[in-house]
């Protein structure tokens, strides 16, 4: 029996525009301006815990387009049967759709981590930092996933079931039995919402509760993943299917597991600064006169290390004694 919805969300009428002589694609569009947000985000919860802001824009430099790179790897091994283009660069074609997120997150974290490292700056507190922009990024990249007709659901007859076309069904890779309906789960707009959401739960957890980094991470590994693993329920676009289910479904019931295990491993263990900022605090105390060293103006009590600035109160220093 055919569904029939009163209202709809209306296919969109283009995947992009023209300007000039370019086309651009909503797609690259709104993961652009979702990048954006995320950098601006990330300066100001870092800076608020006292770091430098321009290491943000550093790391953004190189975990970008790291992010995009392994998101492009996971998509191109996991469904290889969606590469669109079928020629030898339908593999780069990311304009067409088709970043993993799987891959994308893991490449951009592990390389944001090097470099906050590499700076002597605590990668745990850059983490937490940036846990909730990454969702605040991932909402929006989803509204290129809506232009580009992907990323939906099952048929339904709700109200706000999303239009698809028939050229974009049929490119989707859905089982043949449900090309004959016209509106499907906008599952792109669940998780828009979801990651909003979440976003704010960690924005407003960080703030009355005392989370020891990255603890904010783990818990958006775990809100992300398990979300995800509704998600796979509802999806009907090609995937590659074991034992009945999606193949990302099990790396989502993986990832909750292992995001879940990570929060309360983290919570449970004493923190340690790490060993950039300990040598910092060390040289800080140190009874050596001269740029860098203990010796300090009188009331200046600030020391900065890979981006961090602490701060300390003046304590009258005494022959032999080292203050912390």
């Amino acid at each position: 029996m055919a569904l029939s919805v009163a209202m709809h969300i209306p296919s969109p009428p283009s995947n992009g525009f023209h300007l000039g002589v370019l086309f651009i694609h909503y797609y690259g569009l709104m993961y652009v301006i979702g990048i954006g947000l995320a950098i601006i985000i990330t300066r100001r919860r870092w800076q608020a815990v006292g770091g430098n802001p321009a290491l943000v824009t550093d790391v953004a430099t190189w975990a970008v387009p790291a992010g995009i790179v392994g998101g492009r790897i996971y998509f191109d091994i996991t469904t290889p049967f969606d590469i669109r283009p079928d020629t030898w660069w339908g593999v780069f074609a990311v304009w067409n759709g088709g970043l993993g997120i799987w891959g994308g997150i893991v490449a951009g974290v592990a390389v944001g981590i090097w470099r906050v490292h590499r700076a002597g700056a605590d990668w745990r507190l850059m983490c937490d930092a940036v846990a909730p922009a990454l969702l605040v990024a991932q909402a929006i990249g989803r509204i290129g996933n809506y232009f580009n007709q992907e990323l939906f659901g099952k048929p339904t007859s709700l109200p706000w079931g999303l239009a698809i076309s028939q050229s974009a069904k049929l490119n989707s890779g859905m089982p043949a039995q449900y090309l004959k309906y016209s509106y499907f789960q906008p599952s792109f707009l669940y998780e828009l919402i979801w990651d909003l959401a979440l976003a704010a739960f960690l924005v407003w957890l960080g703030h009355h509760r005392r989370i020891k980094p990255p603890g904010l991470l783990a818990l958006y590994v775990v809100g992300y993943a398990g979300y995800r693993i509704f998600e796979e329920t509802i999806r009907i676009d090609s995937s590659a299917y074991f034992l009945g289910l999606r193949l990302n479904e099990y790396i989502a019931i993986a990832v909750t597991l292992a995001g879940i295990i990570w929060f309360v491993f983290i919570q449970r263990r004493p923190h340690t600064p790490e060993p950039a900022l300990q040598a910092a605090s060390a040289a800080a105390g140190g009874s050596a006169a001269g740029p860098g060293s203990g010796a300090e103006e009188p009331g200046d009590g600030a020391t900065e290390s890979g981006g961090v600035t602490t701060s300390a109160p003046d304590v009258p220093a005494t022959p032999g004694t080292v203050t912390d």
